[in-house]
């Protein structure tokens, strides 16, 4: 199946991805796509891509489910896991490598204060992300900016990326690469429920960005309050005071109903705060409260 692809995707970026596929080329370069869920995230398009597949008559596969991929390229957006058949197999890669190679690329950028983010083609190899090189675009970010945000900014390069690449395809183009810059490499490691904790040690700036990235589609940011779990959704940067006994977590003032917390430099009013149910819990019901690490 020389002039079809295979695709291996979720997610958001991976459902706006098919759509303009869809909408770009007629339906019959695709062989199949292929999903899974993710239950780390508020929606993970699963439904909407096979429902999408559905209505164009597109063969659709669980990951789970036994298939048999016979294009000569394939393409992985949002995918999480080995994917075995990787002769010909395109990753869209969510930094502009050789920064950020690994996991949660885009969550470390923003917490990282970057100031620009994107999207990298490459091919894989045994090594993950550090295949040549096809194409990467990029666009310029200003803070405050949650992860929605970024995620909306990154979806049309996503597009733009693998319609190039399949234009390349059928034109029987040979896909030009070039080697990533070892010298430039950084990686980003994975993360699990541990790295939702705010450290409220470290200064404001640093805690709103950690927030503002780790909310919607994530979980959002995590402290805790006595024995209770709880995580914070939007926060805002107050001019710091001079504090002669600074302990960090601390509530110092309210404002119209919220608590604004002394920070290992700086202040941080918040403005949304949940418990692990989704309840609400401001304005808070104790004015001594000291949000902890741990």
């Amino acid at each position: 199946m020389e002039n079809t692809i295979a695709l291996f995707l979720m997610t958001e970026k991976g459902y706006h991805v098919l759509k303009n596929i869809l909408a770009s080329f007629n339906t019959q370069i695709l062989e199949c796509v292929v999903s899974s869920h993710d239950r780390n995230i508020d929606n993970d398009y699963f439904i909407e891509i096979e429902t999408l597949c559905k209505e164009n008559n597109i063969r659709f596969y669980d990951r789970n489910c036994n298939f048999n991929i016979k294009s000569k390229y394939s393409f992985a957006i949002s995918w999480k896991w080995l994917i075995k058949k990787n002769d010909g197999l395109i990753v869209l890669h969510d930094s502009l490598l050789p920064k950020y190679r690994g996991f949660a690329p885009l969550v470390n950028a923003l917490i990282n204060n970057e100031s620009e983010i994107g999207v990298t083609a490459l091919f894989a190899n045994s090594e993950y992300d550090k295949g040549d090189i096809i194409e990467a675009m990029s666009t310029s970010i200003q803070y405050p900016i949650k992860m929605q945000e970024a995620i909306n900014q990154i979806i049309p390069l996503y597009s733009r990326l693998l319609i190039n690449i399949i234009n390349q395809i059928n034109n029987g183009n040979v896909i030009k690469t070039f080697p990533q810059d070892e010298r430039k490499a950084t990686y980003s490691l994975w993360r699990d429920e541990d790295d939702y904790f705010i450290d409220w040690n470290k200064d404001a700036a640093f805690i709103k960005r950690f927030i503002d990235a780790l909310g919607s589609p994530y979980k959002g940011a995590k402290t805790r309050i006595g024995d209770a779990w709880v995580r914070i959704f939007e926060a805002e940067c107050i001019q710091d005071v001079v504090i002669e006994n600074r302990d960090a977590g601390k509530v110092i003032f309210t404002k119209n109903n919220s608590p604004v917390i002394v920070c290992g430099k700086g202040l941080l009013m918040l403005k949304v705060v949940k418990d692990e149910k989704g309840n609400e819990l401001l304005p808070l019901k104790n004015f001594r409260t000291k949000f902890k690490n741990y």
